[in-house]
């Protein structure tokens, strides 16, 4: 039976100047749905819980073979097309979107206009890095700005690729606006976190760098002890007092935690395998120079702490990178048939050895993301999942990268955020709808209502 006591939400296990946050449990109280917020107080209203809406901004450069990317029937019969293919189990949870765009992007050479404001939606001023402008704060930041301080880390950013300074010459932009797409203000962006082991400190060990330092602050921070390791003991109490079905959630997301540091602490070591190339038959010991390697390991263990994130309430916001733009990362070890620059296939000329490479590359984007909402969709809250108490915005800043243009932006958002979007639908807008429309409907289901925002002309319908 259920034992009938409760705790505080933000509970956290403790050991040695560490801090674990909870995911939601039944003994944190009954959980309401997000959407039924607004609803008459019941007598037991202090025994409730709300779920919170989270939300997640993925960015992947270089865009996508439209032909291959956009369902050809409008609403709820759309068609899974080749590239969308890997989603195909999420159907129910996805809308696609056809006919977005952003107005102010039209004017900038190449990628580097339309990348930086991909949550803006407003004029990137151009320059050689001097005087850096993307018109307004992005979405994110915005939300967190507003609702960031009910949560231990306000947002986390997250990334692959390193910073890239200097200038692009051929356009004339610095490259830095191809690093970033979250803003604190129009001239200031959000630093990402790009060390899969820096990001998981800062996520369970935030706690601690409130608090005075003490000698076992330092010891644990010079050390590689397993985290788990250290609240070990007010784990196995807390879970002696708590339920079954509790236990067994507890146990769980343990379970999760645990995986995620083990596979970190085998990512941080140096490959010292040396490279030769293949002889036939046989697969690359280590990838040379120029290829992503670990690459999809590195994401994915990126998508898995934002998921150890959302379901502990530690952010309620969080954007991701797949890349910087004008990526020419070279995924020949990871999709056959791929061996070259991911930016110089993006500019196809309708060449079918370029746009095949191309597709097939969009088609891992979209598996990367299967895997998210995979993981979002098995972390039950109460009688809905992660998944459905989230709004995941997927996406990049140009429709085709031969063209370069920011019309038919391919954009998806899966999830229910938290009962107020009606997903399982192709959405087929008229040529030149504001992107930002769909931005202030997210805004609004994030609880951080604005009139308008960028350049939107009003609300997306999504419910």
């Amino acid at each position: 039976m259920a034992k009938k006591w409760h705790i505080p939400r933000r509970t956290f296990l403790r050991g040695a100047g560490v801090s674990l946050s909870l995911p939601l449990l039944e003994a944190m109280g009954r959980l309401m749905p997000a959407a039924a917020a607004d609803a008459p107080a019941a007598a037991d209203a202090a025994s409730k819980v709300k779920a919170p809406v989270r939300m997640a901004c993925l960015y992947f450069p270089n865009g996508v073979w439209r032909d291959s990317w956009f369902p050809k029937k409008d609403g709820a019969d759309w068609e899974m097309t080749p590239s969308l293919e890997p989603l195909a189990r999420h159907r129910q949870s996805l809308l696609v979107f056809s006919g977005l765009d952003k107005k102010h992007s039209h004017g900038g050479d190449g990628h580097y206009a339309k990348t930086a404001n991909f949550l803006t939606g407003l004029h990137v001023h151009k320059t050689t890095g001097k005087d850096l402008s993307v018109g307004s704060m992005s979405i994110d930041q915005l939300a967190a700005q507003k609702i960031g301080a009910l949560t231990p880390l306000p947002s986390m950013e997250l990334g692959v690729d390193p910073v890239i300074s200097g200038i692009d010459s051929n356009v004339g932009y610095t490259r830095l606006y191809g690093s970033y797409i979250s803003w604190r203000s129009p001239s200031v962006p959000v630093a990402r976190e790009i060390n899969p082991s820096a990001a998981y400190e800062r996520l369970f060990r935030v706690i601690r760098a409130s608090q005075n330092p003490t000698p076992a602050d330092t010891r644990v921070s010079g050390d590689r002890q397993a985290l788990l390791d250290l609240v070990l003991d007010d784990a196995k109490s807390l879970r002696r007092k708590l339920g079954r079905d509790d236990q067994f959630k507890l146990d769980e997301y343990l379970d999760s935690v645990r995986e995620v540091e083990q596979r970190i602490e085998f990512f941080s070591k140096p490959d010292t395998r040396p490279y030769r190339p293949a002889q036939p038959g046989e697969p690359d010991l280590a990838a040379p120079k120029g290829q992503p390697g670990d690459h999809q390991e590195h994401v994915r263990l990126m998508l898995d702490l934002m998921v150890l994130a959302f379901q502990t309430d530690s952010t309620r916001i969080s954007t991701f990178m797949f890349a910087n733009d004008v990526s020419g990362k070279n995924f020949g070890s990871l999709i056959a048939g791929t061996a070259g620059s991911h930016h110089e296939f993006s500019h196809h000329q309708s060449k079918a050895e370029k746009w095949q490479p191309y597709q097939k590359i969009n088609r891992w984007h979209n598996e990367q993301l299967a895997y998210f909402l995979d993981k979002l969709a098995a972390i039950k809250e109460g009688e809905r999942t992660l998944l459905d108490n989230s709004m995941i915005l997927f996406g990049s800043s140009i429709s085709d990268g031969n063209s370069h243009q920011p019309d038919n932006l391919p954009i998806l958002l899966a999830g229910k955020g938290g009962g107020r979007i009606t997903p399982g639908r192709h959405l087929a807008h008229k040529q030149g709808t504001p992107l930002c429309n769909l931005y202030v409907s997210m805004l609004e289901r994030m609880g951080t209502p604005v009139d308008s925002f960028g350049d939107s002309a009003g609300a997306m319908d999504i419910g």
